[in-house]
């Protein structure tokens, strides 16, 4: 007897730092969303391709959802909003151990809105007691119909199965829209300037990870099988240039190095990496520099 084949997408939303990209790597079985403990770290949609099955899953993450400010805001606030209202399956992220924020309420308000077919996802339920779980359940109900609810732990993999499981079961009949060994369908140039910009999260502190952005310049197969990428950090204020660079040149080293190895087990093959610093202020509103990171033009 055959399976029958399904496919569909799943949309992971929440507040900043709920965990989405840690959990879309989980399910995924592959590094496709940089993490880092801070908030924000996610700027556009990131698509994770898995099978299941006979099911294809095409996982989500977007950018946690907050109040925007600055245009780069704005454009990864409507990413993330778009890639709930283009998904079969919307998944609500809660961090268990913060649990019902404004943000969070805000969340839930626009998602009952729409009207949309959603799932709760309770997640770090390891760092919670058992007996906190059912409250926060039924205070996030109340204000939202949901299908199914789910406690999870991205970061241990507990509940994390079931999930796939009743994923694969729940989307759409049809045939597979990509190719089953795809992971994503992030471009290597893309993924190049992610992995650069989250050991950038990694090493520098405050403000200056949010005050830069990265995009590959170049990217060159050669000869010999490996790859020579040149990337661009663009930081919109003098001191963080400093800070990026480091004293003699010890922190940008150590970030391309970190990224290199990061992207040569990615892309299986030897990379070549060379990061240049520049400081352009305002960039985060610039329209060229948002369409570079794969966001959409916003007012």
């Amino acid at each position: 007897m055959t399976q029958t084949t399904r496919c569909g997408f799943a949309a992971l939303v929440g507040a900043p730092n709920a965990g989405k990209s840690t959990l879309l790597n989980r399910m995924a079985g592959a590094k496709l969303s940089i993490v880092s403990p801070k908030a924000q770290t996610t700027r556009f949609r990131v698509l994770g391709i898995l099978m299941r099955g006979a099911s294809q899953i095409l996982l989500v993450d977007t950018p946690g959802i907050f109040k925007p400010r600055r245009k780069l805001d704005r454009a990864m606030v409507a990413a993330a909003w778009t890639g709930s209202d283009d998904a079969d399956i919307t998944l609500l992220l809660v961090d268990a151990r913060t649990g019902l924020t404004e943000a969070v309420q805000d969340i839930i308000t626009r998602l009952a809105q729409a009207g949309r077919t959603t799932w709760l996802v309770l997640n770090k339920t390891d760092l919670v007691p058992a007996s906190a779980l059912l409250p926060l359940t039924a205070a996030i109900t109340e204000k939202l119909p949901v299908e199914h609810v789910f406690m999870v732990s991205a970061r241990t993999g507990g509940g994390v199965d079931d999930l796939l499981d009743k994923l694969a079961a729940s989307l759409p009949e049809g045939p597979c829209l990509y190719p089953e060994d795809d992971l994503t369908d992030l471009p290597d140039r893309l993924l190049a300037a992610e992995l650069v910009r989250e050991q950038i999260f990694m090493q520098t502190h405050e403000e200056v990870p949010y005050g830069t952005t990265a995009e590959t310049e170049s990217f060159q197969e050669r000869p010999d099988g490996s790859v020579r990428i040149e990337v661009t950090i663009y930081v919109g204020r003098t001191g963080h240039k400093a800070i990026l660079i480091g004293n003699g040149g010890q922190k940008i080293k150590m970030i391309g190095e970190r990224a290199r190895k990061q992207l040569a087990g990615l892309l299986e093959r030897p990379c070549h990496l060379f990061l240049n610093v520049k400081e352009r202020s305002g960039w985060d509103e610039e329209r060229a520099r948002l369409r570079a990171i794969g966001l959409d033009d916003v007012p």
